[in-house]
């Protein structure tokens, strides 16, 4: 017997989504194993089996893909009567069909049949992959070397060989026993048993098994542009689909009849790989809300599955209705309202005030019927998807029925006068409706100054500026009527204004004027000549006067009197004055100390008296001051220097705009001031201070805590004309410091250390005093002291606490002594003993003793 095989090695991967490019081990493995044994010398229709086997194996092979690996096996073409004549003349390569159709033409068969030896041979070289093998076996007769093939080929399948066999038999008819085992070794393996008599039920057969079993599959999912049925529908197109794809999320599952999923995956498209056969496709998708199936066979010509979904439905328009009352921010009306909305021929109602629908978008008609004033307003509005918007109706109020009303007023009135009007009506008049006056034709609510009625029936209202004829009107508050209207005629006034030719620069001078009938807030003032009517400076109102007084500018030049209206600025009356410089003059002290008081006199004859003179530092801006004197009609003042020396201006300053007319330069010296006092004083005692150098009366002489900021003040006292002064301790203990301050600007001028001890301490000036803190009523008591002086006049002395230095209840000699004999007061109370220098006058120790029962 002869025989030949083509081995398939093959995978396919379950679950993967879209099957990445296969390494060169993960390639599908084909090994064709040719039987090259004498018996393919037998003849089929006069025609060599193996002439057959050539011709139909390259054919087979030239179609073979040139990216699957392909190996080659023969038998029985070396040796004759061998078994193990068996040859594996090509490994499983890409690319290698060519090489083998030319090896295979040149076999020439001479020996044996190993056909299931050759089989296991192959199966077991190809184990390493750990991919299923499929061996397709071509014989022309029995096996002649291994006696039981299904044996054998259990064996290899209990051994964990994974491998299918599919066998045809070739001119095999009538041969029960090689029929068997073939039949066997396919079922054994899970293969097919085919059959062939002739070469083209050769080629049949092995165009059967050696055709693909699977391939790729793509799957798409798209949006329809246009309306369609309610449901997505599945096709398979010939040609591009155009529609877009779904967007979002598109989540694949492909089972087979069994619901047993073989694919699932995400994407769009997808793409993967399937064996053909019969799936179930099931598509979730984030446009639909619930997933669509379709069973369909899926083989080697079939086309790529789409799914075409219902166009998606538009996000609604939400539209807010308001039905309001006169304006679009007008109040909403709250008698009843119906909506109606209409859009080709379909129309819907509904009933609220606002009123809120979620509508398609699109144009659409809206009407609103106002069901108590039997009105209705239609609009035409378009709206977008998913847009939200709010339109008004606006409705008018009903205008009620006006009364019947007239006004009177003046037929002659002066321009920017107030005049009396009065008026009257059969009808309730509202608070708010008024009364104005209107040039004669003015559109009906017009107004210029008015009175509201406020339940009165007179009023009074103030006359244009310009003259003409006019109309005082009676209006509704909104101005849409007139209730009533009287003639009114504007005239100008007889105006005239008059005074001084020439005054000197801010000085007061008097104005005169006639101007009857003119409104009291109307006034005069003085401005540049050829300055535009309406402009002011100093002014003063004519309140029903025929004079008054205007202060001049500070700038010299030809200026202009003028009354004007105080509505609109028109000038009624005119007259030409003439600003001049005046004479003036300042004279200072040519040196003061910081802080002093010093004389100032000047000439400033025509000056207004609240023009002043101050002290400024050299340099400064015009206008600036410091302390200051007001002119007020005398010659002479005071002025207090600055705080700091340095080079200063005495000067004669307009008080309107600050004008400099005259100035003397003054230097501000340093003052030299002097302070003394006790370096040590008890809490709470007298502290007597002495000074020199007083710069001013109410600077001050202060006590403070040493590190007190410059200008700050505890208890005081004024320098006044003094040179010295008393003062009590402060009640806490500690360092301090007294100073002299100037009242202005608290500047410290002097300074001296003050150490403040507690109420009962000792004081040691010299000498120091040694006796009881506290004793009896009538005790005698021991005083010991160190030190002293040269005085020939030196005592020891008892006294009150609050008594002067050098007066005494008792006292002892202390010449040439270091202690004696006291005996303390009858009374109780807080004494003091004294070591006293009588000739110097001076006290040199203190201490206080308690005398208690």
């Amino acid at each position: 017997m002869r025989h030949f095989a083509i081995t398939a090695l093959a995978a396919f991967s379950i679950g993967s989504a879209i099957l990445s490019p296969a390494t060169a081990q993960e390639r599908p493995n084909t090994i064709l194993v040719l039987d090259a044994s004498g018996s393919m010398w037998g003849q089929i229709d006069g025609v060599n089996k193996i002439a057959i086997a050539r011709e139909v194996v390259g054919n087979i092979l030239a179609d073979f893909p040139a990216d699957q690996n392909l190996g080659f096996v023969t038998y029985g073409a070396r040796v004759r009567g061998q078994c193990s004549d068996i040859e594996t003349v090509i490994a499983p390569a890409p690319g290698t069909a060519p090489e083998i159709i030319k090896i295979v033409n040149e076999l020439n068969p001479r020996g044996m049949t190993p056909m299931t030896d050759a089989v296991i041979a192959a199966a077991q070289a190809l184990r390493h992959t750990e991919q299923a093998a499929t061996v397709i076996l071509v014989s022309d007769g029995i096996e002649t070397c291994n006696p039981d093939p299904c044996a054998a080929a259990r064996a290899l399948e209990q051994a964990g060989v994974d491998f299918t066999t599919h066998v045809i038999g070739f001119d095999v008819r009538g041969e029960a026993e090689a029929l068997m085992q073939m039949q066997c070794l396919a079922d054994e393996t899970g293969g097919r048993f085919l059959t062939a008599d002739n070469a083209e039920e050769l080629t049949a057969a092995l165009a059967q098994v050696v055709a693909p079993t699977s391939g790729a599959f793509t799957f798409t999912a798209h949006q329809s542009a246009e309306r369609m049925g309610p449901e997505p529908v599945f096709f398979y197109p010939d040609d591009p689909v155009n529609n877009p794809l779904v967007e979002g999320d598109v989540f694949w599952q492909i089972s087979d009849t069994e619901f047993s999923f073989v694919v699932e995956g995400h994407g769009n498209p997808f793409t993967t790989e399937l064996p053909f056969g019969d799936y179930v496709v099931t598509v979730t998708a984030d446009v639909w809300d619930q997933p669509v199936q379709e069973e369909n066979t899926f083989a080697l010509d079939s086309i790529d599955m789409h799914v075409m979904f219902p166009p998606r439905e538009p996000d609604l328009a939400e539209l807010t209705l308001r039905a309001v009352l006169d304006s679009e921010s007008g109040p909403l009306i709250d008698t009843p309202i119906t909506w109606e909305f209409s859009q080709n021929g379909d129309s819907f109602e509904f009933d609220g005030n606002p009123g809120v629908q979620e509508v398609r978008p699109g144009t659409w008609t809206v009407t609103g019927y106002h069901t108590a004033l039997e009105l209705e307003q239609s609009l035409t509005l378009t709206l977008a998807e998913g847009q939200r918007a709010t339109q008004a109706f606006v409705f008018e109020t009903p205008t009620p029925s006006l009364p019947a009303a007239t006004v009177t007023a003046p037929a002659q009135v002066v321009v920017g006068s107030a005049f009396g009007v009065s008026w009257t009506a059969e009808g309730a008049l509202q608070a708010r409706d008024y009364v104005t006056i209107v040039p004669v034709g003015a559109e009906a609510g017009a107004y210029t100054d008015y009175d509201r009625l406020q339940g009165r029936f007179e009023g009074q209202l103030r006359a244009p500026a310009e003259p003409g004829l006019y109309e005082v009107r009676l209006q509704t508050e909104d101005g849409k009527a007139v209730l009533a209207s009287t003639p009114v005629e504007v005239v100008d006034a007889v105006v005239t204004i008059s005074g001084p030719a020439q005054v000197v620069v801010g000085s007061a001078f008097p104005v005169s004027w006639t101007a009857e009938g003119l409104h009291p807030r109307d006034y005069v003032t003085i401005v540049p000549m050829g300055a535009e009517d309406g402009a002011y400076t100093n002014y003063t109102r004519l309140e029903g006067k025929t004079e008054g007084s205007l202060r001049a500018p500070a700038e010299a030049g030809l200026y202009e009197l003028r009354l004007q209206m105080e509505r609109g600025g028109r000038v009624l009356a005119r007259a030409p004055i003439e600003v001049v410089e005046a004479e003036v003059t300042v004279s200072a002290p040519a040196q003061v100390l910081v802080g002093s008081a010093f004389d100032v006199s000047w000439t400033a004859e025509g000056l207004h008296p609240r023009d002043y003179v101050t002290i400024v530092p050299m340099g400064a801006a015009e206008g600036e001051y410091t302390d200051y004197d007001r002119l007020e009609g005398q010659s002479s003042g005071s002025l207090r220097a600055p705080i700091e020396p340095g080079l200063y201006e005495v000067r004669l300053q307009l008080e309107n705009g600050g004008r400099v007319l005259a100035r003397t330069p003054v230097e501000v010296a340093e003052g030299e001031v002097t302070l003394s006092g006790p370096e040590r004083v008890r809490a709470g005692g007298d502290v007597a201070v002495s000074w020199t150098g007083t710069i001013h009366p109410r600077d001050y002489i202060t006590i403070v805590p040493a590190g007190t900021a410059d200008g700050e003040y505890a208890a005081y006292t004024r320098v006044g004309e003094a040179s010295q002064g008393g003062m009590k301790a402060p009640e806490e203990p500690g360092t301090y410091e007294i100073r002299y301050q100037l009242e202005r600007g608290n500047r410290v001028m002097a300074r001296h250390a003050l150490e403040v001890l507690a109420e009962n301490a000792p004081l040691d000036d010299g000498a120091g005093l040694q006796a009881p803190a506290s004793g009896k009523p009538g005790e005698t008591i021991t005083v010991s002291w160190s030190g002293g002086s040269d005085s020939a006049d030196q005592r020891v002395a008892l006294a009150r606490a609050d008594q002067a230095d050098f007066s005494w209840i008792s006292a002892e000699t202390a010449t040439g002594r270091t202690s004696a004999q006291i005996t303390l007061p009858d009374a109780p109370g807080r004494y003091e003993l004294r070591f006293l220098d009588v000739v110097g006058q001076a006290v040199l120790g203190r201490t206080i003793i308690e005398v208690a029962p």
